[in-house]
């Protein structure tokens, strides 16, 4: 699909173009790894990407986790961030805790609280943790619908309480599709009365069992006013918090994006250098492993074609230094690119925005239908692009199926049906 060229392309805020990122060469390191320590889970999530519930059948054992946590120290690791299903379903898990916590790692946890209970919080807390992300999808009856949970959004909230309570790092996590897309504003107010201050986003992505319910994945076009809504948000907390000692903060996913009018707003910090989207860092500075072993560049990224090896098979260091599932960002150029962020402006920067999304929604990264410029150029010829459903997912964890992009003609304002 050609690009419209007639007019020059949408610039960052500071009006340059963003330069190349380099992305071969030596110096990268899992700085931030996110470990799934179990599929067990208390929580049926009609949106969960790895289809979590029961435990694998092969788990690592407690000394297996310490093996591995000592060969991350090794490469360098300063920050592991623990998921499950839900990691507070492992036992072990304090002892986990603090054997990270022993060898220099900032630790914490990303729950989604239904059991996430005081003395619970005080025992992590007492084994190290740091913090902890509760993820929180919308308000009352719409985080019950996406969680299968009657009482799970008093849950996750009361698990922010007692987190908070016992002296951690609170912060919230929202997936963001058609049943919430409209509610942000209503949201994030809860969680500012709350006192969090760091909120992450991300779109869901039809991966595991989201990619069964595509009614609830946003079309293409709808990312512009999810990302103008996010921008607002941002702008209003930092006026909020001004002042107060505190910074609010929006860190969104990367899945979020790209090169619009608010880039510089939402992915920078506030105070800081301005930031830009600089392309998938998968395998450059962040390493995901699942409970079973499998290691991938990203811990999102689905498992079929992303896994480089397992720890009980291959040293993790020779995973990460070897394996070109892992080590993709590092080595691809824009050959790999095709349909539209083929012939894009910000394509050697952006090299189509999240592998993740694009490979679960298409079938293989290199083309990415979520994209705030992408949507704004189609616009100016009168079109938007659309998802139809193709392939179903073959029900495993970390799944996909594959979808299809159509092109449509913008309906009229008094044709165009509602959004939500």
């Amino acid at each position: 699909m050609a690009q419209d060229v007639s007019e020059p392309p949408i610039k960052l805020p500071q009006g340059a173009p963003p330069p190349r990122v380099p992305r071969s060469g030596d110096g990268h390191r899992p700085l931030y790894a996110v470990w799934e320590l179990t599929m067990k889970c208390d929580q049926p999530c009609e949106h969960c990407g790895s289809r979590a519930g029961h435990a694998r059948v092969e788990e690592l054992s407690t000394e297996e986790i310490f093996k591995v946590a000592d060969s991350l120290t090794e490469l360098g690791t300063r920050e592991v961030a623990l998921i499950g299903g839900e990691a507070y379903l492992r036992p072990d898990l304090p002892k986990i805790v603090e054997h990270l916590t022993s060898k220099g790692m900032r630790v914490s946890l990303q729950t989604g609280g239904r059991a996430f209970h005081a003395e619970r919080a005080k025992t992590l807390k007492a084994a190290g943790l740091y913090g902890v992300g509760v993820s929180i999808d919308g308000p009352a009856k719409i985080h019950d619908r996406l969680r299968g949970n009657l009482g799970s959004y008093s849950a996750a909230m009361r698990a922010l309480e007692v987190a908070r309570e016992a002296g951690m790092v609170v912060t919230s996590n929202a997936q963001i599709n058609r049943l919430n897309h409209e509610h942000l504003w209503e949201l994030v107010e809860a969680l500012w009365k709350r006192g969090v201050i760091a909120w992450q986003v991300a779109l869901t992505v039809p991966m595991g069992r989201a990619a069964d319910r595509p009614d609830w994945i946003l079309e293409p076009y709808m990312v512009v006013g999810v990302i103008d809504t996010l921008a607002a948000i941002q702008l209003e907390g930092i006026r909020r918090y001004d002042g107060k000692g505190e910074v609010f903060n929006i860190f969104v996913g990367n899945n979020i994006g790209y090169y619009g009018p608010h880039e510089t707003t939402l992915r920078s910090r506030p105070g800081g250098k301005e930031s830009f989207w600089q392309g998938c860092k998968a395998g450059q500075y962040v390493i995901g492993i699942e409970s079973d072993g499998k290691v991938k560049g990203c811990p999102s990224l689905p498992t079929e074609p992303y896994v480089g090896g397992n720890v009980r098979d291959a040293a993790i260091r020779d995973i990460w230094d070897n394996a070109p599932e892992v080590r993709f960002t590092r080595d691809r150029n824009t050959d790999e690119l095709w349909g539209f962020c083929k012939t894009c402006y910000y394509a050697e920067t952006c090299m189509a925005g999240c592998s993740w999304t694009s490979h679960c929604t298409l079938g293989k990264r290199g083309n990415n239908p979520f994209c705030y410029h992408r949507v704004k150029m189609l616009e100016k010829r009168g079109i938007r692009e659309r998802l139809q459903k193709k392939d179903e997912a073959p029900q495993q964890p970390y799944d996909f199926g594959r979808f299809d992009i159509v092109e449509e003609p913008i309906p009229e304002p008094a044709e165009a049906e509602s959004p939500g």
